[in-house]
């Protein structure tokens, strides 16, 4: 009778992985994960009550004190959306979502293409232009942005406009992106490429039929990193699109309003739970997707 014998760093690894396991599921861990989150939420509780209160019991009292005195009303959520007042975020708020849907869609798809190139098609010089890429990781943020301005202004002739926060937001995010999605396309065995091939499938067809669903929670992870960065981006939009109230996102028009209005908390918390509320509910939509993915990346590296 043959018998066989697990190979030694496998059954290691399924020891730790057990072990580690059952240390997260510890009662000190899940007492340690309930306090952190605690802490984590309080600030954005205290956000959400505070653009519920009054400007009068703003300023003689603390958002906790809403449990023992209930005052609450609409109509700071009411003055930040009304129409032709100098507090109006709705068309800021249009704007982010005009920002951020292209922001999010080109750098993935680019980048999904780029890393498939990187992984499956042999051409000379693959390797030393895919360390290039990887390497303008490194380039701040801070130290392109005037290049580039001037490029919009003089050369494209598109300042103030959309296209240089699309374009920017693309170009920041394409080799980190490209990286991730290369690592986990590279971890997808061959001989399913193979199999495609000698089926006669294209590389068009092998990436939009074979490899674009297995990928799919890589690009969902990425997908939500990039969707919070692009919403919550301030820097950007401020240099790009100047002072023009027609295409400046909401993270510009709250920091205007923090600093002309600093006094009116009311109106602030409104408006920046206002802005918070768009990324809690993609993140929370697409949160399955995210884990998936970084459980995969994770598993796989």
């Amino acid at each position: 009778m043959t018998t066989t014998t697990p190979p030694v760093a496998v059954t290691g690894e399924l020891a730790t992985t057990a072990v580690a396991r059952k240390r997260l599921s510890s009662p000190w861990a899940s007492l340690t994960a309930i306090v952190i989150a605690v802490l984590w939420t309080t600030p954005t509780l205290g956000l959400f009550l505070t653009s519920f209160r009054t400007q009068d019991d703003i300023r003689v009292s603390g958002w906790w004190n809403v449990f023992l005195h209930p005052n609450l009303t609409l109509d700071n959520y009411r003055q930040v959306f009304s129409s032709g007042t100098s507090t109006d975020l709705s068309g800021y708020f249009v704007n982010s979502i005009v920002i951020t849907i292209p922001a999010v869609i080109a750098p993935v798809l680019l980048a999904s293409l780029a890393a498939y190139t990187f992984a499956w098609i042999p051409f000379k010089g693959r390797d030393a232009l895919f360390v290039a890429v990887f390497a303008l990781q490194v380039v701040p943020l801070q130290v392109a942005m005037i290049p580039l301005l001037q490029i919009y202004i003089k050369w494209l002739h598109i300042g103030g406009s959309f296209w240089t926060v699309w374009i920017s937001h693309t170009m920041f995010a394409l080799p980190l992106a490209i990286f991730l999605l290369h690592n986990f396309m590279k971890e997808i065995p061959g001989e399913l490429i193979e199999a495609a091939r000698v089926d006669g499938a294209g590389h068009v067809r092998i990436f939009f039929q074979v490899l674009l669903p297995l990928i799919t929670p890589a690009l969902a992870a990425f997908g939500i990193f990039q969707f919070l960065w692009v919403w919550n981006d301030l820097l950007v939009g401020l240099v790009f699109l100047g002072g023009k109230p027609e295409t400046q996102p909401l993270t510009v028009a709250i920091q205007s309003l923090a600093g002309t209005r600093g006094s009116a908390w009311y109106l602030l918390s409104a408006g920046a739970f206002v802005s918070i509320v768009v990324p809690l509910v993609v993140f929370l939509s697409l949160q399955r997707y995210f884990v998936r993915g970084l459980l995969a990346g994770g598993l796989k590296g």
